[in-house]
């Protein structure tokens, strides 16, 4: 407000210096037109100093961010108060552009939360029926005190100290159970009926060099004539367990022994290992086509000084599904 009363004195020689004072010029880089013209027209013109006013007037530029305020800014040629609206609308649009990407990141995020959750981890959102059966929730038993948890710090032989027959898997709801394997101990000669007849003097002979201490089962009919059978073998150490599968059942790169009626299973290729536990493993297998009346999936479980046998049938196809869910929610409970 001061260079306006200046300007009109005699001197008119310091008029020119505008080419020397091209560093004021710099400042308002986005107007540089508007700047030269100003400087020369006030000597005749001193009721511009009336208009600088408005250009003092900024406040009204947030008001409207997005729009009038550039060109008002444009429009007053003198003062060095015009290139404030353009930075404080600037701000304006930075702030807004912040928001708009926070938001979008928080969007994002949400998104990423929920579609890289399972779709039955949602609440309320519904899952077409894939053909998994309902189980009832799962839990581990408890140990007797003092005892430490397979796989952990302090159980070197990896021992299971739970009941071995809670560990056996629950009959999904609408099972028929199986009288004959309803949860508790059975002998070792029902389990060997599980395999071909070949095998049964064998197995027997097999089951008492490696001493098993236990064997649990518990078997069921589904109402569309799938059955299932689980059997828990329980050996004085996870060595001797191993030995057995490897040496006796020969599971591993091959199917193992004959099941009962034999049929020809090999490796499920639709097995994907999704279901694996830490610290144990899981064999699955299925009878290929062509099988005759009914198909038959076998899997076995080891889990330190436990082994698990798994065998599913059922006329015409034995489902997939619920076959790997039966493999795998066994498997979380030895694991």
């Amino acid at each position: 407000m001061t260079e306006p009363t200046t300007l009109p004195g005699p001197e008119a020689e310091p008029a020119p210096e505008p080419e020397s004072a091209a560093e004021p010029e710099p400042a308002p880089a986005s107007e540089p037109a508007p700047a030269p013209a100003s400087e020369p027209a006030p000597a005749s013109e001193p009721a511009p100093a009336s208009e600088p006013a408005p250009a003092s007037e900024p406040a009204p530029a947030p008001a409207s961010a997005l729009e009038p305020a550039p060109a008002a800014a444009a429009a007053q040629p003198t003062g060095g108060a015009a290139p404030k609206p353009p930075r404080r609308v600037l701000r304006a649009v930075a702030r807004w552009a912040v928001a708009v990407l926070v938001l979008g990141g928080v969007g994002a995020g949400t998104a990423y939360g929920i579609t890289s959750m399972e779709r039955t981890d949602v609440p309320g959102l519904a899952t077409e029926h894939d053909g998994r059966w309902d189980y009832p929730k799962l839990s581990l038993p408890a140990l007797p005190k003092g005892t430490p948890r397979p796989f952990t710090d302090g159980n070197r032989g990896e021992i299971h100290h739970a009941d071995l027959r809670k560990l056996l898997l629950p009959a999904p709801k609408g099972a028929t159970p199986d009288k004959k394997l309803n949860g508790g101990w059975v002998s070792e000669d029902r389990f060997v009926e599980e395999y071909d007849k070949e095998s049964h003097a064998e197995l027997r002979q097999a089951l008492a060099d490696y001493a098993v201490r236990h064997v649990a089962a518990r078997g069921w009919t589904m109402p569309d004539g799938t059955r299932t059978h689980v059997y828990l073998l329980r050996f004085d150490s996870a060595d001797s367990a191993e030995t057995f599968k490897d040496r006796v059942l020969d599971v591993g790169l091959r199917a193992g022994r004959s099941l009962a009626g034999k049929p020809e299973v090999q490796f499920d290729d639709r097995w994907n290992n999704s279901g694996d536990v830490p610290d144990t493993a899981a064999y699955v297998y299925k009878e290929q086509k062509p099988y005759g009346a009914e198909q038959t999936r076998g899997a076995y479980l080891a889990a330190g000084d436990t082994l698990a046998l798994i065998v599913q049938s059922r006329k015409g196809e034995a489902a997939q599904v619920p076959f790997h869910q039966t493999v795998i929610l066994q498997n979380q409970l030895l694991g």
